[in-house]
């Protein structure tokens, strides 16, 4: 075959030598013969991460998810047990919450009532400390030594179990336990009920603090240093720095901590079990929410009217959370009031045109 003129060749190839000529040649010879099979395939590795999921999965739905559906299925139903019989399921309707309501027996009220003070007794003093130490542990003025090991030791305490601080304190505040002896002193603090509330609450906060700093050491950390450099220049006082700037910038942090305390609080049943030995202390006054349904179901056995405790205790936690989360979180949005700014900016020009337009024609 006779070599081609350069009237013959395309533009691409008048430009090339005779030895870039060849070249294109063999390359488009090779990739019409392949087509797009040359290409390589990609690899996808997200089937590999859902492999991994699957185990969790499994767990979740045969241990979590199942028992969910049936407390939700017992508390439209009569099931109990009678003797050594079954009594039940039967469709009941709305029954069990009802009497859950309206049975005097049922002291829901009261048993909600103990919870929220050991909680709040355990939670102002919590949130206190572990913002005192949160601050002193990340300002740089300070330049505190040996920070990292107060922060292990103050963490120490929640890697501790919960049965195990029970059994500690319950020891401890006996009638011949370490602390009368120390003081030389006969009182029966298992007998009194704000001793018993104020030990579950000092239990509550000694378990939780440290992990409250922890959490809002790193959302302090997280704020650009520049702030504060810009406002000590400013001659912001400390009190005012923390109002203004800390404090608004750590919100998501402290909703999450109030949150998540609030829905152990609500939880709150080892450590009050065993410090009570399952009395609910002097009363009933420390028997806690948790208490009463772990009692309807272990010693009453009335799975259809603890189903529907369990769901009201959904319920209300979900709700407190909401709650707390939509008042303390603030709804500034930028883009919102970005385009919230430029209509009215739009609206003002629009008015301005008008009026020009109408003097315009008025002269």
């Amino acid at each position: 075959m006779a070599e081609k003129t350069k009237k013959d060749l395309s533009p691409e190839e008048s430009i090339l030598s005779p030895y870039g000529r060849l070249r294109l040649k063999i390359v488009n010879k090779f990739s019409k013969n392949k087509g797009t099979k040359s290409r390589h395939k990609m690899v996808n590795y997200a089937k590999y991460g859902y492999m991994f999921l699957i185990p969790f999965f499994v767990i979740f739905f045969i241990f979590q998810l199942v028992p969910l559906i049936q407390t939700f299925y017992y508390s439209f139903n009569t099931y109990y047990k009678d003797g050594l019989d079954m009594v039940g399921p039967t469709f009941c309707g709305w029954s069990n919450y009802v009497k859950m309501f309206t049975d005097p027996t049922i002291r829901l009220g009261d048993f909600f009532a103990n919870t929220a003070i050991i909680w709040i007794c355990g939670f102002i003093p919590q949130i206190v400390v572990s913002l005192l130490l949160a601050i002193f542990f990340t300002d740089e003025r300070l330049k505190l030594k040996g920070t990292k090991f107060f922060q292990t030791v103050t963490y120490m305490p929640n890697l501790v179990m919960a049965s195990a601080f029970g059994m500690l304190f319950l020891m401890l505040f006996s009638g011949v336990g370490p602390v009368n002896q120390l003081f030389g002193t006969h009182i029966s603090f298992i007998d009194d009920v704000w001793w018993v509330r104020g030990i579950l609450s000092f239990i509550n906060w000694l378990m939780w603090f440290g992990n409250t700093a922890i959490l809002l050491m790193s959302g302090i950390m997280g704020i650009d240093e520049s702030l504060f450099e810009s406002a000590r220049l400013d001659g912001s006082s400390a009190w005012h720095t923390f109002w203004h700037i800390t404090m608004p910038l750590l919100m998501p942090i402290f909703v999450y901590v109030l949150i998540t305390s609030l829905i152990g609080g609500i939880q709150l049943f080892d450590v009050a079990y065993i410090f009570t030995g399952g009395s609910g202390g002097p009363q009933m006054t420390s028997n806690t929410i948790m208490m009463y349904l772990y009692s309807l179901v272990t010693n009453a056995q009335d799975f259809g009217l603890s189903g529907a405790v369990s769901v009201f205790l959904f319920l209300i936690t979900a709700v407190l959370s909401v709650l707390v989360y939509k008042t303390l979180i603030p709804n500034y949005s930028a883009t919102k009031a970005e385009a919230k700014a430029r209509k009215k900016r739009m609206n003002w020009l629009k008015n301005a045109y008008s009026e020009g337009g109408n003097e315009n024609g008025a002269d």
